[in-house]
C-alpha cells in the first residue's frame, strides 16, 4: 500500500483550495483512520482526491463532506470510507520489486529446508500486498525452492492490504504484459498463463497458495495472524510517523515464529532495535531474524 503520487487532473475540474484549518482537519482524520500522514506539499493531491468524490456525491465543500463522513450511520460511514481510502491510496508495486530482498528470502527458504528436510509447513505474510505482485512473487520463490529440494512441505501466504479494490485485483491474478516484465522466463512459463498478446493469468495452483484479506496495519493488535516463518513488509512504512513505524514493526515482530524472518524496505527503519530480533548482515537489505530464545 502506498499514498498516491501526483494529482489526478485529466478530465477533472480543478479542485478548490483548502484553507489551513480544513487541511489540518482532513489530515488528522486520515491519520486516525489509516495511520498515514500527509505533508503540506501533498495538499493539492488531497484536494483533488476529495473533490472528485465530492462531485460524485453532490457535496458542496470540504467541511460538509467531512461532517458527512464522520456523522453518517456506521454501515454508511464504513462504505464511504472504503471508497475514499481507495482514492487516497495507489497500488504502486511490481513483481520482484527489490531483487536483493527476494534473493534473501530465497536463500532463507533453502536454508530452512536444508536444516529440516522433514519440515511440514511454511507460513508467510505479505503486509501491504496491494494488487498482489508481491505475494505471488514470494509464492513463486517458495514453490521453486520446494521443487528443487523435492520437499513435501506445504506453504501458505497470507496477503493483507487496506484497499478492497486492490485486493479484488490481486485475487483475480490477471496482469498486463508490462506488469510481468520482471518475472524470470522460467517462472513465467511455469506459473503464468498467457490470456492474449498483452495479458497474463496466475495459474490456479499458485493462486490457491495465497489468501488475500483486508487489514489496516494500525489495527495489528487485533490481527489473528501469528507464528509466521516470514513477514515481508516493504514500501509502506515510509508513509507513517516514526513512533507509528516502531509500533507496526514491533507488532509484526511479535507475530514471528522463533527463527522467523522479518524483511523491511531498505531505509524504512533507522536506529531501531527489538529484544526479540537480530539484524541480519545482508548487503542491500533490511531484515531481522527472531531469536529462538
Amino acid at each position: 500500500m502506498a499514498v498516491q503520487e501526483g494529482t489526478p487532473t485529466s478530465g477533472i475540474q480543478r479542485a478548490p483550495a483548502m484553507d489551513a484549518e480544513q487541511f489540518a482537519l482532513w489530515r488528522t482524520l486520515l491519520e486516525q483512520r489509516t495511520g498515514m500522514t500527509l505533508t503540506p506539499e501533498r495538499q493539492p493531491f488531497l484536494e483533488a482526491s476529495l473533490y472528485g468524490r465530492m462531485r460524485s456525491l453532490g457535496v458542496g465543500d470540504y467541511a460538509q463532506y467531512h461532517t458527512r463522513l464522520v456523522t453518517a450511520p456506521a454501515p454508511v460511514q464504513a462504505m464511504e470510507w472504503a471508497v475514499l481510502v481507495d482514492r487516497l491510496t495507489v497500488q504502486e508495486t511490481s513483481f520482484f520489486r527489490h531483487p536483493p530482498s527476494f534473493a534473501l528470502v530465497q536463500r532463507s527458504v533453502q536454508q530452512w529446508l536444508e536444516a529440516a528436510p522433514a519440515r511440514r509447513t511454511l507460513d508467510l505474510w505479505s503486509v501491504g500486498c496491494s494488487t498482489g505482485e508481491e505475494p505471488y512473487s514470494l509464492a513463486m520463490l517458495v514453490d521453486d525452492a520446494l521443487r528443487a529440494s523435492n520437499s513435501r512441505c506445504l506453504y501458505s501466504i497470507t496477503a493483507t492490504d487496506i484497499s478492497a479494490p486492490a485486493l479484488a485485483q490481486a485475487r483475480a491474478g490477471r496482469y498486463a504484459e508490462r506488469r510481468v516484465e520482471r518475472v524470470p522466463g522460467s517462472y513465467r512459463s511455469r506459473y503464468l498463463t498467457p490470456l492474449d498478446e498483452s495479458h497474463w493469468q496466475v495459474k490456479p495452483a499458485l493462486q490457491e497458495r495465497v489468501c488475500f484479506a483486508r487489514q489496516n496495519v494500525i489495527e495489528l493488535a487485533h490481527s489473528p495472524l501469528g507464528n509466521m516463518d516470514l513477514i515481508f513488509c516493504q514500501n509502506m512504512l515510509i508513509y507513517f510517523r516514526r513512533w507509528r513505524k516502531r509500533d507496526i514493526v514491533s507488532r509484526l515482530a511479535e507475530r514471528l515464529a522463533p527463527g522467523g524472518l522479518l524483511v523491511l524496505g531498505p531505509g524504512e527503519m533507522t536506529d531501531w532495535h527489538h529484544p526479540l530480533l537480530q539484524r541480519l548482515p545482508s548487503a542491500g537489505t533490511l531484515a531481522y531474524r527472531r531469536t529462538t530464545a
